[in-house]
């Protein structure tokens, strides 16, 4: 099968590249063609009238990428198109190309963009549907894109003209929600139920389990305000226990983290700085457990993955998608959001009860390998791929579903 990947890349490199780039050596290690439309957002910066009425245009409808669609559909004649971003400069113009191409659209859902400027659900440290329960008003009010109403209004603009052209309707034929929970909120803001599949990311090459102790808690990720960090510090200052805790990442919020780390004298918390990504796993390894304090709608966290294939349990907050893939009692344990009282009490739980630590451990592992390997993954994917493809041209023949030995090598 020949694929056609679409990304727009967005200026800083996040999971959703991640994601990208390991579903693409995905469909090759099985031996499909894949060819990729790519294009940054990078190019906003290099055209000053892009900032302005050019960058409204742009985001709305994209000429120069529908024609570029155009031509590249014309020359590969993909059996489908896999679309994973689109904002800013691809747009959703696109999906009228491929429409008229007739070939059938895949779209992975990674962010909840579709019916929320900022994407996130998450507004002043809270979560926040108001764009999805009310109107896109809301969120121009509030200027929750980049804290400018100008740019956040570009943006509901987009999303008003496509659901007025039923865009999202008519021109998907699939979509990749990557959690139940992300799937009931795409039906209840409107998505036809019928088009929405939930397939999670997955983690490739598998990590192994670790042969050393694990001798201290640890948190990895982007030092921001919507990971709470903050709250996994005022927790560890409530610990009747000594426990080591290792915070991995960087971000904004990092100078003031250390500041509050100090003025609570929290001696057994390290900042470690930004890890790559063997080295993050190396530490998941001797960690006896992994934090995830989030207090927004997290859409799929790989860390949490990471972390299971690693055969390291996770406390979560109890929120969205968080309490759905970390099941209580099971792979870990899950917390009242915002609470550091509650999150503790988890923590002593799990440091000092050794037994059932080790038995979470098992259970993370066997997680990883039941849900999150590359081969369970592409056999997901290969259905999703049938339907869409079903669904454009109705009475094509089912493609094979075999899984080729190479998708794991």
């Amino acid at each position: 099968m020949k694929v056609l990947i679409v990304h727009n890349e967005y200026r800083y490199p996040g999971g959703e590249e991640v994601v990208v780039a390991q579903e693409r050596s995905l469909l090759e290690r099985a031996g499909h063609q894949v060819v990729s439309y790519r294009r940054t957002n990078w190019e906003t910066e290099s055209d000053v009238g892009l900032r302005q009425i050019g960058l409204i245009k742009t985001i709305v409808w994209a000429k120069d990428s529908r024609e570029e669609m155009a031509r590249l559909l014309e020359r590969e004649k993909p059996q489908v198109v896999h679309v994973h971003n689109t904002f800013m400069v691809i747009s959703p113009s696109i999906y009228s190309a491929c429409r008229e191409a007739g070939v059938p659209v895949v779209q992975t859902l990674h962010n909840f963009r579709l019916f929320c400027p900022a994407a996130f659900y998450y507004r002043d440290g809270r979560v926040c549907e108001d764009c999805s329960d009310h109107s896109l008003w809301r969120g121009i009010w509030h200027a929750c894109y980049r804290e400018s109403r100008s740019t956040t209004a570009a943006v509901a603009l987009m999303l008003k003209f496509h659901r007025m052209s039923n865009t999202w309707n008519q021109a998907i034929e699939a979509y990749i929600a990557l959690t139940g929970f992300a799937r009931g909120r795409f039906i209840a803001a409107g998505l036809p139920e019928e088009k929405l599949a939930v397939k999670p990311n997955f983690m490739h090459p598998d990590p192994g389990m670790p042969t050393a102790p694990r001798e201290y808690a640890m948190f990895a990720g982007r030092l921001s305000r919507e990971k709470g960090v903050a709250i996994l510090l005022a927790a560890w200052a409530k610990l009747r226990s000594r426990i080591p805790l290792m915070i991995a990442g960087d971000g904004p919020e990092l100078t003031a983290l250390q500041a509050q780390a100090a003025k609570l004298g929290l001696a057994d918390v390290r900042f470690a700085g930004r890890l790559g990504r063997e080295q993050t796993l190396t530490a998941m390894k001797g960690a006896r457990f992994l934090l995830f304090p989030s207090v927004w709608y997290e859409n799929f966290p790989m860390t949490i993955v990471e972390s299971f294939a690693c055969g390291t349990p996770v406390i979560a907050s109890r929120l969205g998608a968080m309490e759905e893939i970390v099941r209580e009692g099971q792979v870990g344990w899950n917390f009242a959001v915002g609470d550091p009282d509650d999150l503790a009490e988890k923590v002593e739980q799990a440091w000092n009860n050794s037994e059932q630590a080790r038995c979470m451990s098992r259970q993370a592992r066997q997680e990883y390998e039941t849900r999150y390997t590359a081969e369970k993954n592409y056999s997901l994917l290969m259905e999703i791929y049938e339907n869409a493809i079903r669904r454009r041209v109705p009475g094509c023949e089912s493609m094979p579903r075999a899984v080729h030995p190479q998708v794991v090598a």
